[in-house]
């Protein structure tokens, strides 16, 4: 989808009183999380904090960002795309690592489709007159 038609998607539900998805204050929901599964909240938060921990892990927080970056783009979340690229050139990716995991994404999404493709063959194996 290109940025043009994704914005608009992205803002077409004016008419139930939600002006846009991916607000800069977004974040307010988080409360329903807080009040309603605190727990589970605590737990996402500890998780999420060791799995990104400055320190103390094999691979470093910077080549952690951009496997993240590269997953939140085959996965087209805008939260961790804008979460994730923002935190990878905090932990000092440059612009061409950006797009080098941006690539990587493409090609395992692409790769992804072209293995995939093989089921279709084998789920209509014999199903055609030759």
């Amino acid at each position: 989808m290109g940025d043009d038609r994704e914005a608009s998607v992205i803002h077409q539900r004016a008419g139930d009183n939600v002006t846009g998805y991916l607000d800069s204050d977004d974040k307010k929901y988080t409360r329903v999380y807080k009040e309603q599964t605190p727990d589970i909240l605590k737990a996402f938060a500890d998780f999420d904090n060791a799995v990104f921990a400055a320190e103390g892990r094999e691979i470093p927080l910077k080549y952690r960002e951009l496997i993240a970056l590269g997953v939140a783009l085959t996965t087209q979340c805008t939260y961790c795309i804008d979460g994730h690229s923002n935190n990878a050139v905090k932990a000092g990716a440059t612009e061409a690592e950006l797009a080098e995991a941006a690539w990587v994404a493409a090609a395992i999404r692409a790769g992804g489709s072209y293995a995939h493709g093989r089921l279709a063959f084998k789920l209509t194996e014999g199903a055609h007159q030759h």
